[in-house]
């Protein structure tokens, strides 16, 4: 089981309070986890990746273990902390401003 937490604007659009959990296969990758989050809610499809090219969407980051993992291949295993559930997986909207 993955846990998840979500920026309020995606918990909103996906109608969840809290942190999701998701069963995801082995190994437990940023492409597993985000295939599965889609599949139980597809109402957040292009929300955090681009729907052509499956990239991350700019203005969203992806943290684990304090770790910023943003810019790591969709492939790579996540840490095994998050893999077993014992810390979540992030997804957090970077903030911008002038």
């Amino acid at each position: 089981m993955i846990r998840v937490m979500l920026p309020y604007h995606l918990r909103t659009l996906a109608s969840v309070d809290g942190e999701v959990q998701l069963d995801v296969a082995a190994p437990a990758t940023q492409r597993a986890v985000l295939d599965a989050l889609e599949a139980r809610f597809p109402m957040l499809r292009g929300t955090i990746r681009d729907h052509g090219s499956d990239r991350r969407r700019a203005m969203l980051r992806f943290f684990a273990c304090e770790e910023d993992l943003s810019n790591d291949p969709p492939d790579t295993p996540l840490p095994e902390a998050v893999a077993s559930g014992a810390e979540p997986f992030w997804i957090v909207g970077a903030i911008a401003g002038g």
